[in-house]
């Protein structure tokens, strides 16, 4: 007799993260992974060499209470409201386990963030893929998917790896389309790069009196800090009180703390790399659009791009990996003929241009 795993895990296909290195190629440009190419703020660093002086024996803050009280005053929300976590990764299982259970299901866009399935596969729940129009969530579907088994529904707003986005309008929709008792988990890792006036990342739709909504938040897209893993979501009291029972205690270590909390101060860095990121996206969808590569228009740190056939993707994703440049496949999403490009700096999204100009041209 050998030992079981609990119900869905065998069914998990393991979450595969971007690839960083081409065997035999030591010049690397990395586009695959979303990551800041402006790197962290010069104060983080500034930060971490003054907290590197302190005692590495003692526990971190199990509260993360400076963290918290910086993100509240920059965000204009309630610190007790927020929970810190290893990356919004954590958060996001953390709300499956609290809420998700045997056959139970989830709500999701087919085209969303692969993590929350996974996590309520392993959970022993059932994921609901809902059909997009267009790469872009469907509320009427979702809000329609509903049944007597479903405990919550997650949006990543913007979307990765699409790109696209809902405005405000249809986020308020979405919740007042959910019965009461189903939780609606806002994933808003990309909210600091739109610029358009109809884009919300949901905050306000914490504090209702359903207590249904949970926004989740991350350090590792425009802050840079993918590396010491960072995350953090704006729950109501009532979750909080059932998040605070199942997550670890010193989830988030202490250098942890002090980087994101000098990331989150330095809000003109931020600035810097929205307007990098912001001033590349249409750049870099005008050029990949005149080779013939479709572009999916995208309001994150990306672009979704399309080819002609599966053949074409993967040659093209060759071609590329062949001049040392790693994108990201996106077949594991079902999109088999489109890659994924991050915004990198000037000369890496350049490189990638030119090197696409010529796969196309050949």
């Amino acid at each position: 007799m050998t030992v079981s795993p609990r119900k869905g895990i065998l069914d998990i296909t393991p979450y595969k993260p971007g690839e960083s290195k081409i065997a035999g190629v030591d010049r690397i440009i990395k586009l695959a992974s979303n990551e800041s190419p402006l790197g962290a703020s010069p104060k983080v660093y500034a930060a971490l060499e003054q907290a590197m002086e302190k005692d590495l024996a003692l526990y971190p803050d199990p509260a993360c209470t400076e963290l918290k009280q910086a993100i509240g005053e920059v965000h204009g929300i309630d610190p007790a409201q927020i929970l810190c976590t290893n990356g919004s990764e954590e958060m996001l299982t953390l709300l499956v386990r609290a809420y998700v259970g045997d056959d139970d299901e989830v709500i999701l866009s087919k085209y969303g963030f692969l993590v929350p399935p996974l996590m309520t596969m392993a959970a022993g729940g059932k994921p609901v893929l809902v059909a997009e129009k267009d790469y872009v969530a469907d509320i009427d579907a979702m809000i329609a998917a509903q049944t007597a088994r479903t405990k919550m529904v997650v949006l990543a707003n913007p979307n990765n790896p699409t790109g696209t986005y809902l405005p405000y309008s249809e986020i308020k929709r979405l919740r007042d389309g959910l019965r009461d008792d189903v939780l609606l988990v806002l994933d808003a890792a990309y909210a600091e790069y739109p610029e358009t006036d109809d884009y919300n990342a949901g905050m306000e739709l914490v504090n209702n009196s359903r207590d249904n909504v949970v926004v989740t938040r991350t350090f590792s897209k425009i802050y840079g800090l993918a590396a010491l893993r960072v995350g953090w979501a704006y729950v109501p009291p009532a979750v909080m009180g059932i998040l605070n029972r199942i997550r670890g205690t010193f989830n988030v270590n202490s250098l942890s703390q002090v980087a994101a909390a000098a990331a989150v101060m330095d809000q003109d860095h931020v600035d810097k790399a929205r307007t990098h990121n912001n001033r590349w996206l249409p750049l870099m969808t005008e050029r990949l659009e005149a080779m013939g590569i479709g572009v999916t228009p995208s309001l994150g740190n990306f672009v979704l791009v399309h080819f002609a056939s599966d053949e074409q993707a993967g040659a093209g994703n060759e071609f590329l990996r062949s001049k040392g440049i790693i994108v990201r496949p996106v077949g594991n999403y079902g999109l088999t003929s489109s890659l994924r490009i991050s915004i990198g700096r000037d000369e890496e999204n350049e490189s990638c241009l030119e090197a696409l100009l010529d796969f196309m041209q050949s």
